[in-house]
């Protein structure tokens, strides 16, 4: 069975990876970069809407 992996963007250091959505907080909350610590709401992360909306889903 293959994991489910969502594809984060930092908007500030362009810092880009996968990590599984129940790994991260809900879509309104704070998240901060592990790359430059920036601070914003998780969805601002997101790389696609599709990732926004499998966050949504099964996170």
């Amino acid at each position: 069975m293959d994991e489910t992996t969502v594809q984060l963007l930092c908007p500030e250091c362009t810092k880009d990876w996968q990590i599984s959505p129940g790994e991260l907080p809900a879509a309104a909350d704070m998240f901060h970069c592990p790359g430059c610590h920036a601070s914003r709401r998780m969805s601002e992360f997101m790389r696609t809407d599709r990732d926004l909306q499998t966050l949504k889903q099964l996170g």
